[in-house]
């Protein structure tokens, strides 16, 4: 990275190489200024305190004379990780939620069996068909769009999502937060993870897939979920003070906890991604904004951030060559393939059938419903449940 040909924000690490930047008069860019903006609520920990209060409670009545009385999804992560201990110090009754979709780590994998073992909490897991799913990942490779992510984040949604209508619970709690991910990803370097139709399109064109056991959520499924069943997601680690290095050597010491290099790397395929296939062939670098994040909150000072940006996305080279032969031979690829798959240009999502349009109507949906007419809903919803 040639930091001399580049500009940095003053306070964090984003630079001026990323989509619809923008610096003002002291040299702060717009991304970590909205971060500030947005998170200053959510930092006062008077308010958290009240507002931690307020969700344990609803969600103890919701769940009462249920087997649980929420689901809490989780990766493997540190933040869902952390999450999950803190829902059980709540006194919360947690049912744990994890996809597996053939990528898993065999370090995630022991980190979430030594996790729920220890605090006693059941875990579901959903396994997905692989045979389908490598078929839609080529389908998303042959399609060279951006968010191949979107296939696993989507399917992690109907799966939480379906595991709390099937038990009757509202509350998802989940380990995002703005602590570590309050800064979005720009627009084009990720895509909307609802867009149920833009996974059938590719799949259909691509691989002549017709969708059989893939999980997937669309538009009219969030609405359902979100406006009928009253089934929330809810950011818990939000809800009280969380600093990730501290969560991080808790969770080593009281549950032997392995860490990763980076954010999301408990996934193999989310680190070949995020380390080599963004980068290579999309120029995208999510450290940025994750480090940027860190830096913003506290976290991590921007001098180490800006160190850590000088080293590959990869604890070493060793690492990205193992990955790379683990990624060939799964999903069955030459060497040549991957060369020529990284030499193609991007395509955007909507250049293929998509139903962004429906999802943010939706997604904007509640905040237009009167308060009125919202809570008589919710009271003949709960009258004849």
């Amino acid at each position: 990275m040639n930091i001399s040909k580049t500009v940095f924000c003053k306070r964090c690490v984003c630079d001026s190489t990323m989509p619809e930047i923008r610096f003002d008069e002291r040299g702060i860019c717009n991304y970590c200024e909205q971060y500030f903006t947005r998170s200053g609520k959510i930092f006062n920990i008077a308010h958290q305190e009240k507002s931690y209060k307020e969700l344990v409670a609803k969600i103890k009545r919701n769940g009462k004379g249920r087997p649980y009385d929420c689901i809490f999804g989780v990766s493997g992560g540190v933040d869902s990780s952390w999450g999950l201990v803190k829902a059980v110090e709540a006194g919360l009754r947690p049912l744990a939620v994890h996809m597996d979709n053939g990528w898993n780590s065999e370090l995630a994998q022991n980190n979430i069996a030594n996790l729920v073992r220890s605090l006693g909490v059941d875990l579901y897991t959903h396994v997905i068909d692989w045979e389908e799913y490598r078929g839609l990942m080529q389908a998303f490779f042959d399609a060279h769009v951006i968010d191949i992510e979107l296939l696993y984040d989507n399917a992690m949604l109907a799966v939480n999502f379906k595991q709390a209508n099937k038990y009757g619970l509202r509350y998802i709690l989940a380990g995002y937060n703005q602590a570590t991910e309050g800064i979005p990803l720009p627009n084009s370097w990720t895509w909307n993870k609802l867009d149920r139709k833009n996974i059938e399109a590719i799949a259909k064109q691509f691989g002549n897939m017709k969708i059989k056991t893939f999980p997937a959520v669309g538009a009219w499924d969030w609405a359902y979920y979100n406006y009928i069943e009253f089934i929330a997601f809810i950011p818990f680690l939000d809800y009280f003070q969380f600093n990730k290095s501290e969560a991080l050597q808790l969770l080593q010491k009281e549950y032997n906890y392995k860490p990763y290099p980076y954010k999301h790397y408990e996934s193999i395929f989310t680190r070949f991604y995020q380390g080599y296939i963004l980068p290579e062939k999309f120029g995208v670098d999510k450290r940025k904004i994750h480090l940027s994040t860190l830096v913003a909150s506290g976290q991590m000072s921007r001098e180490q951030a800006l160190e850590d940006l000088q080293k590959i996305p990869y604890p070493s080279m060793q690492d990205l060559e193992e990955d790379k032969r683990y990624f060939l031979k799964k999903m069955n690829w030459t060497e040549v393939q991957l060369k020529e798959y990284l030499s193609k240009p991007e395509i955007p999502h909507d250049h293929y059938p998509s139903e962004i349009k429906r999802v943010n109507k939706i997604l904007n949906l509640r905040e237009n419903i009167p308060p009125v007419i919202s809570q008589t809903i919710v009271k003949l919803v709960n009258k004849f449940r």
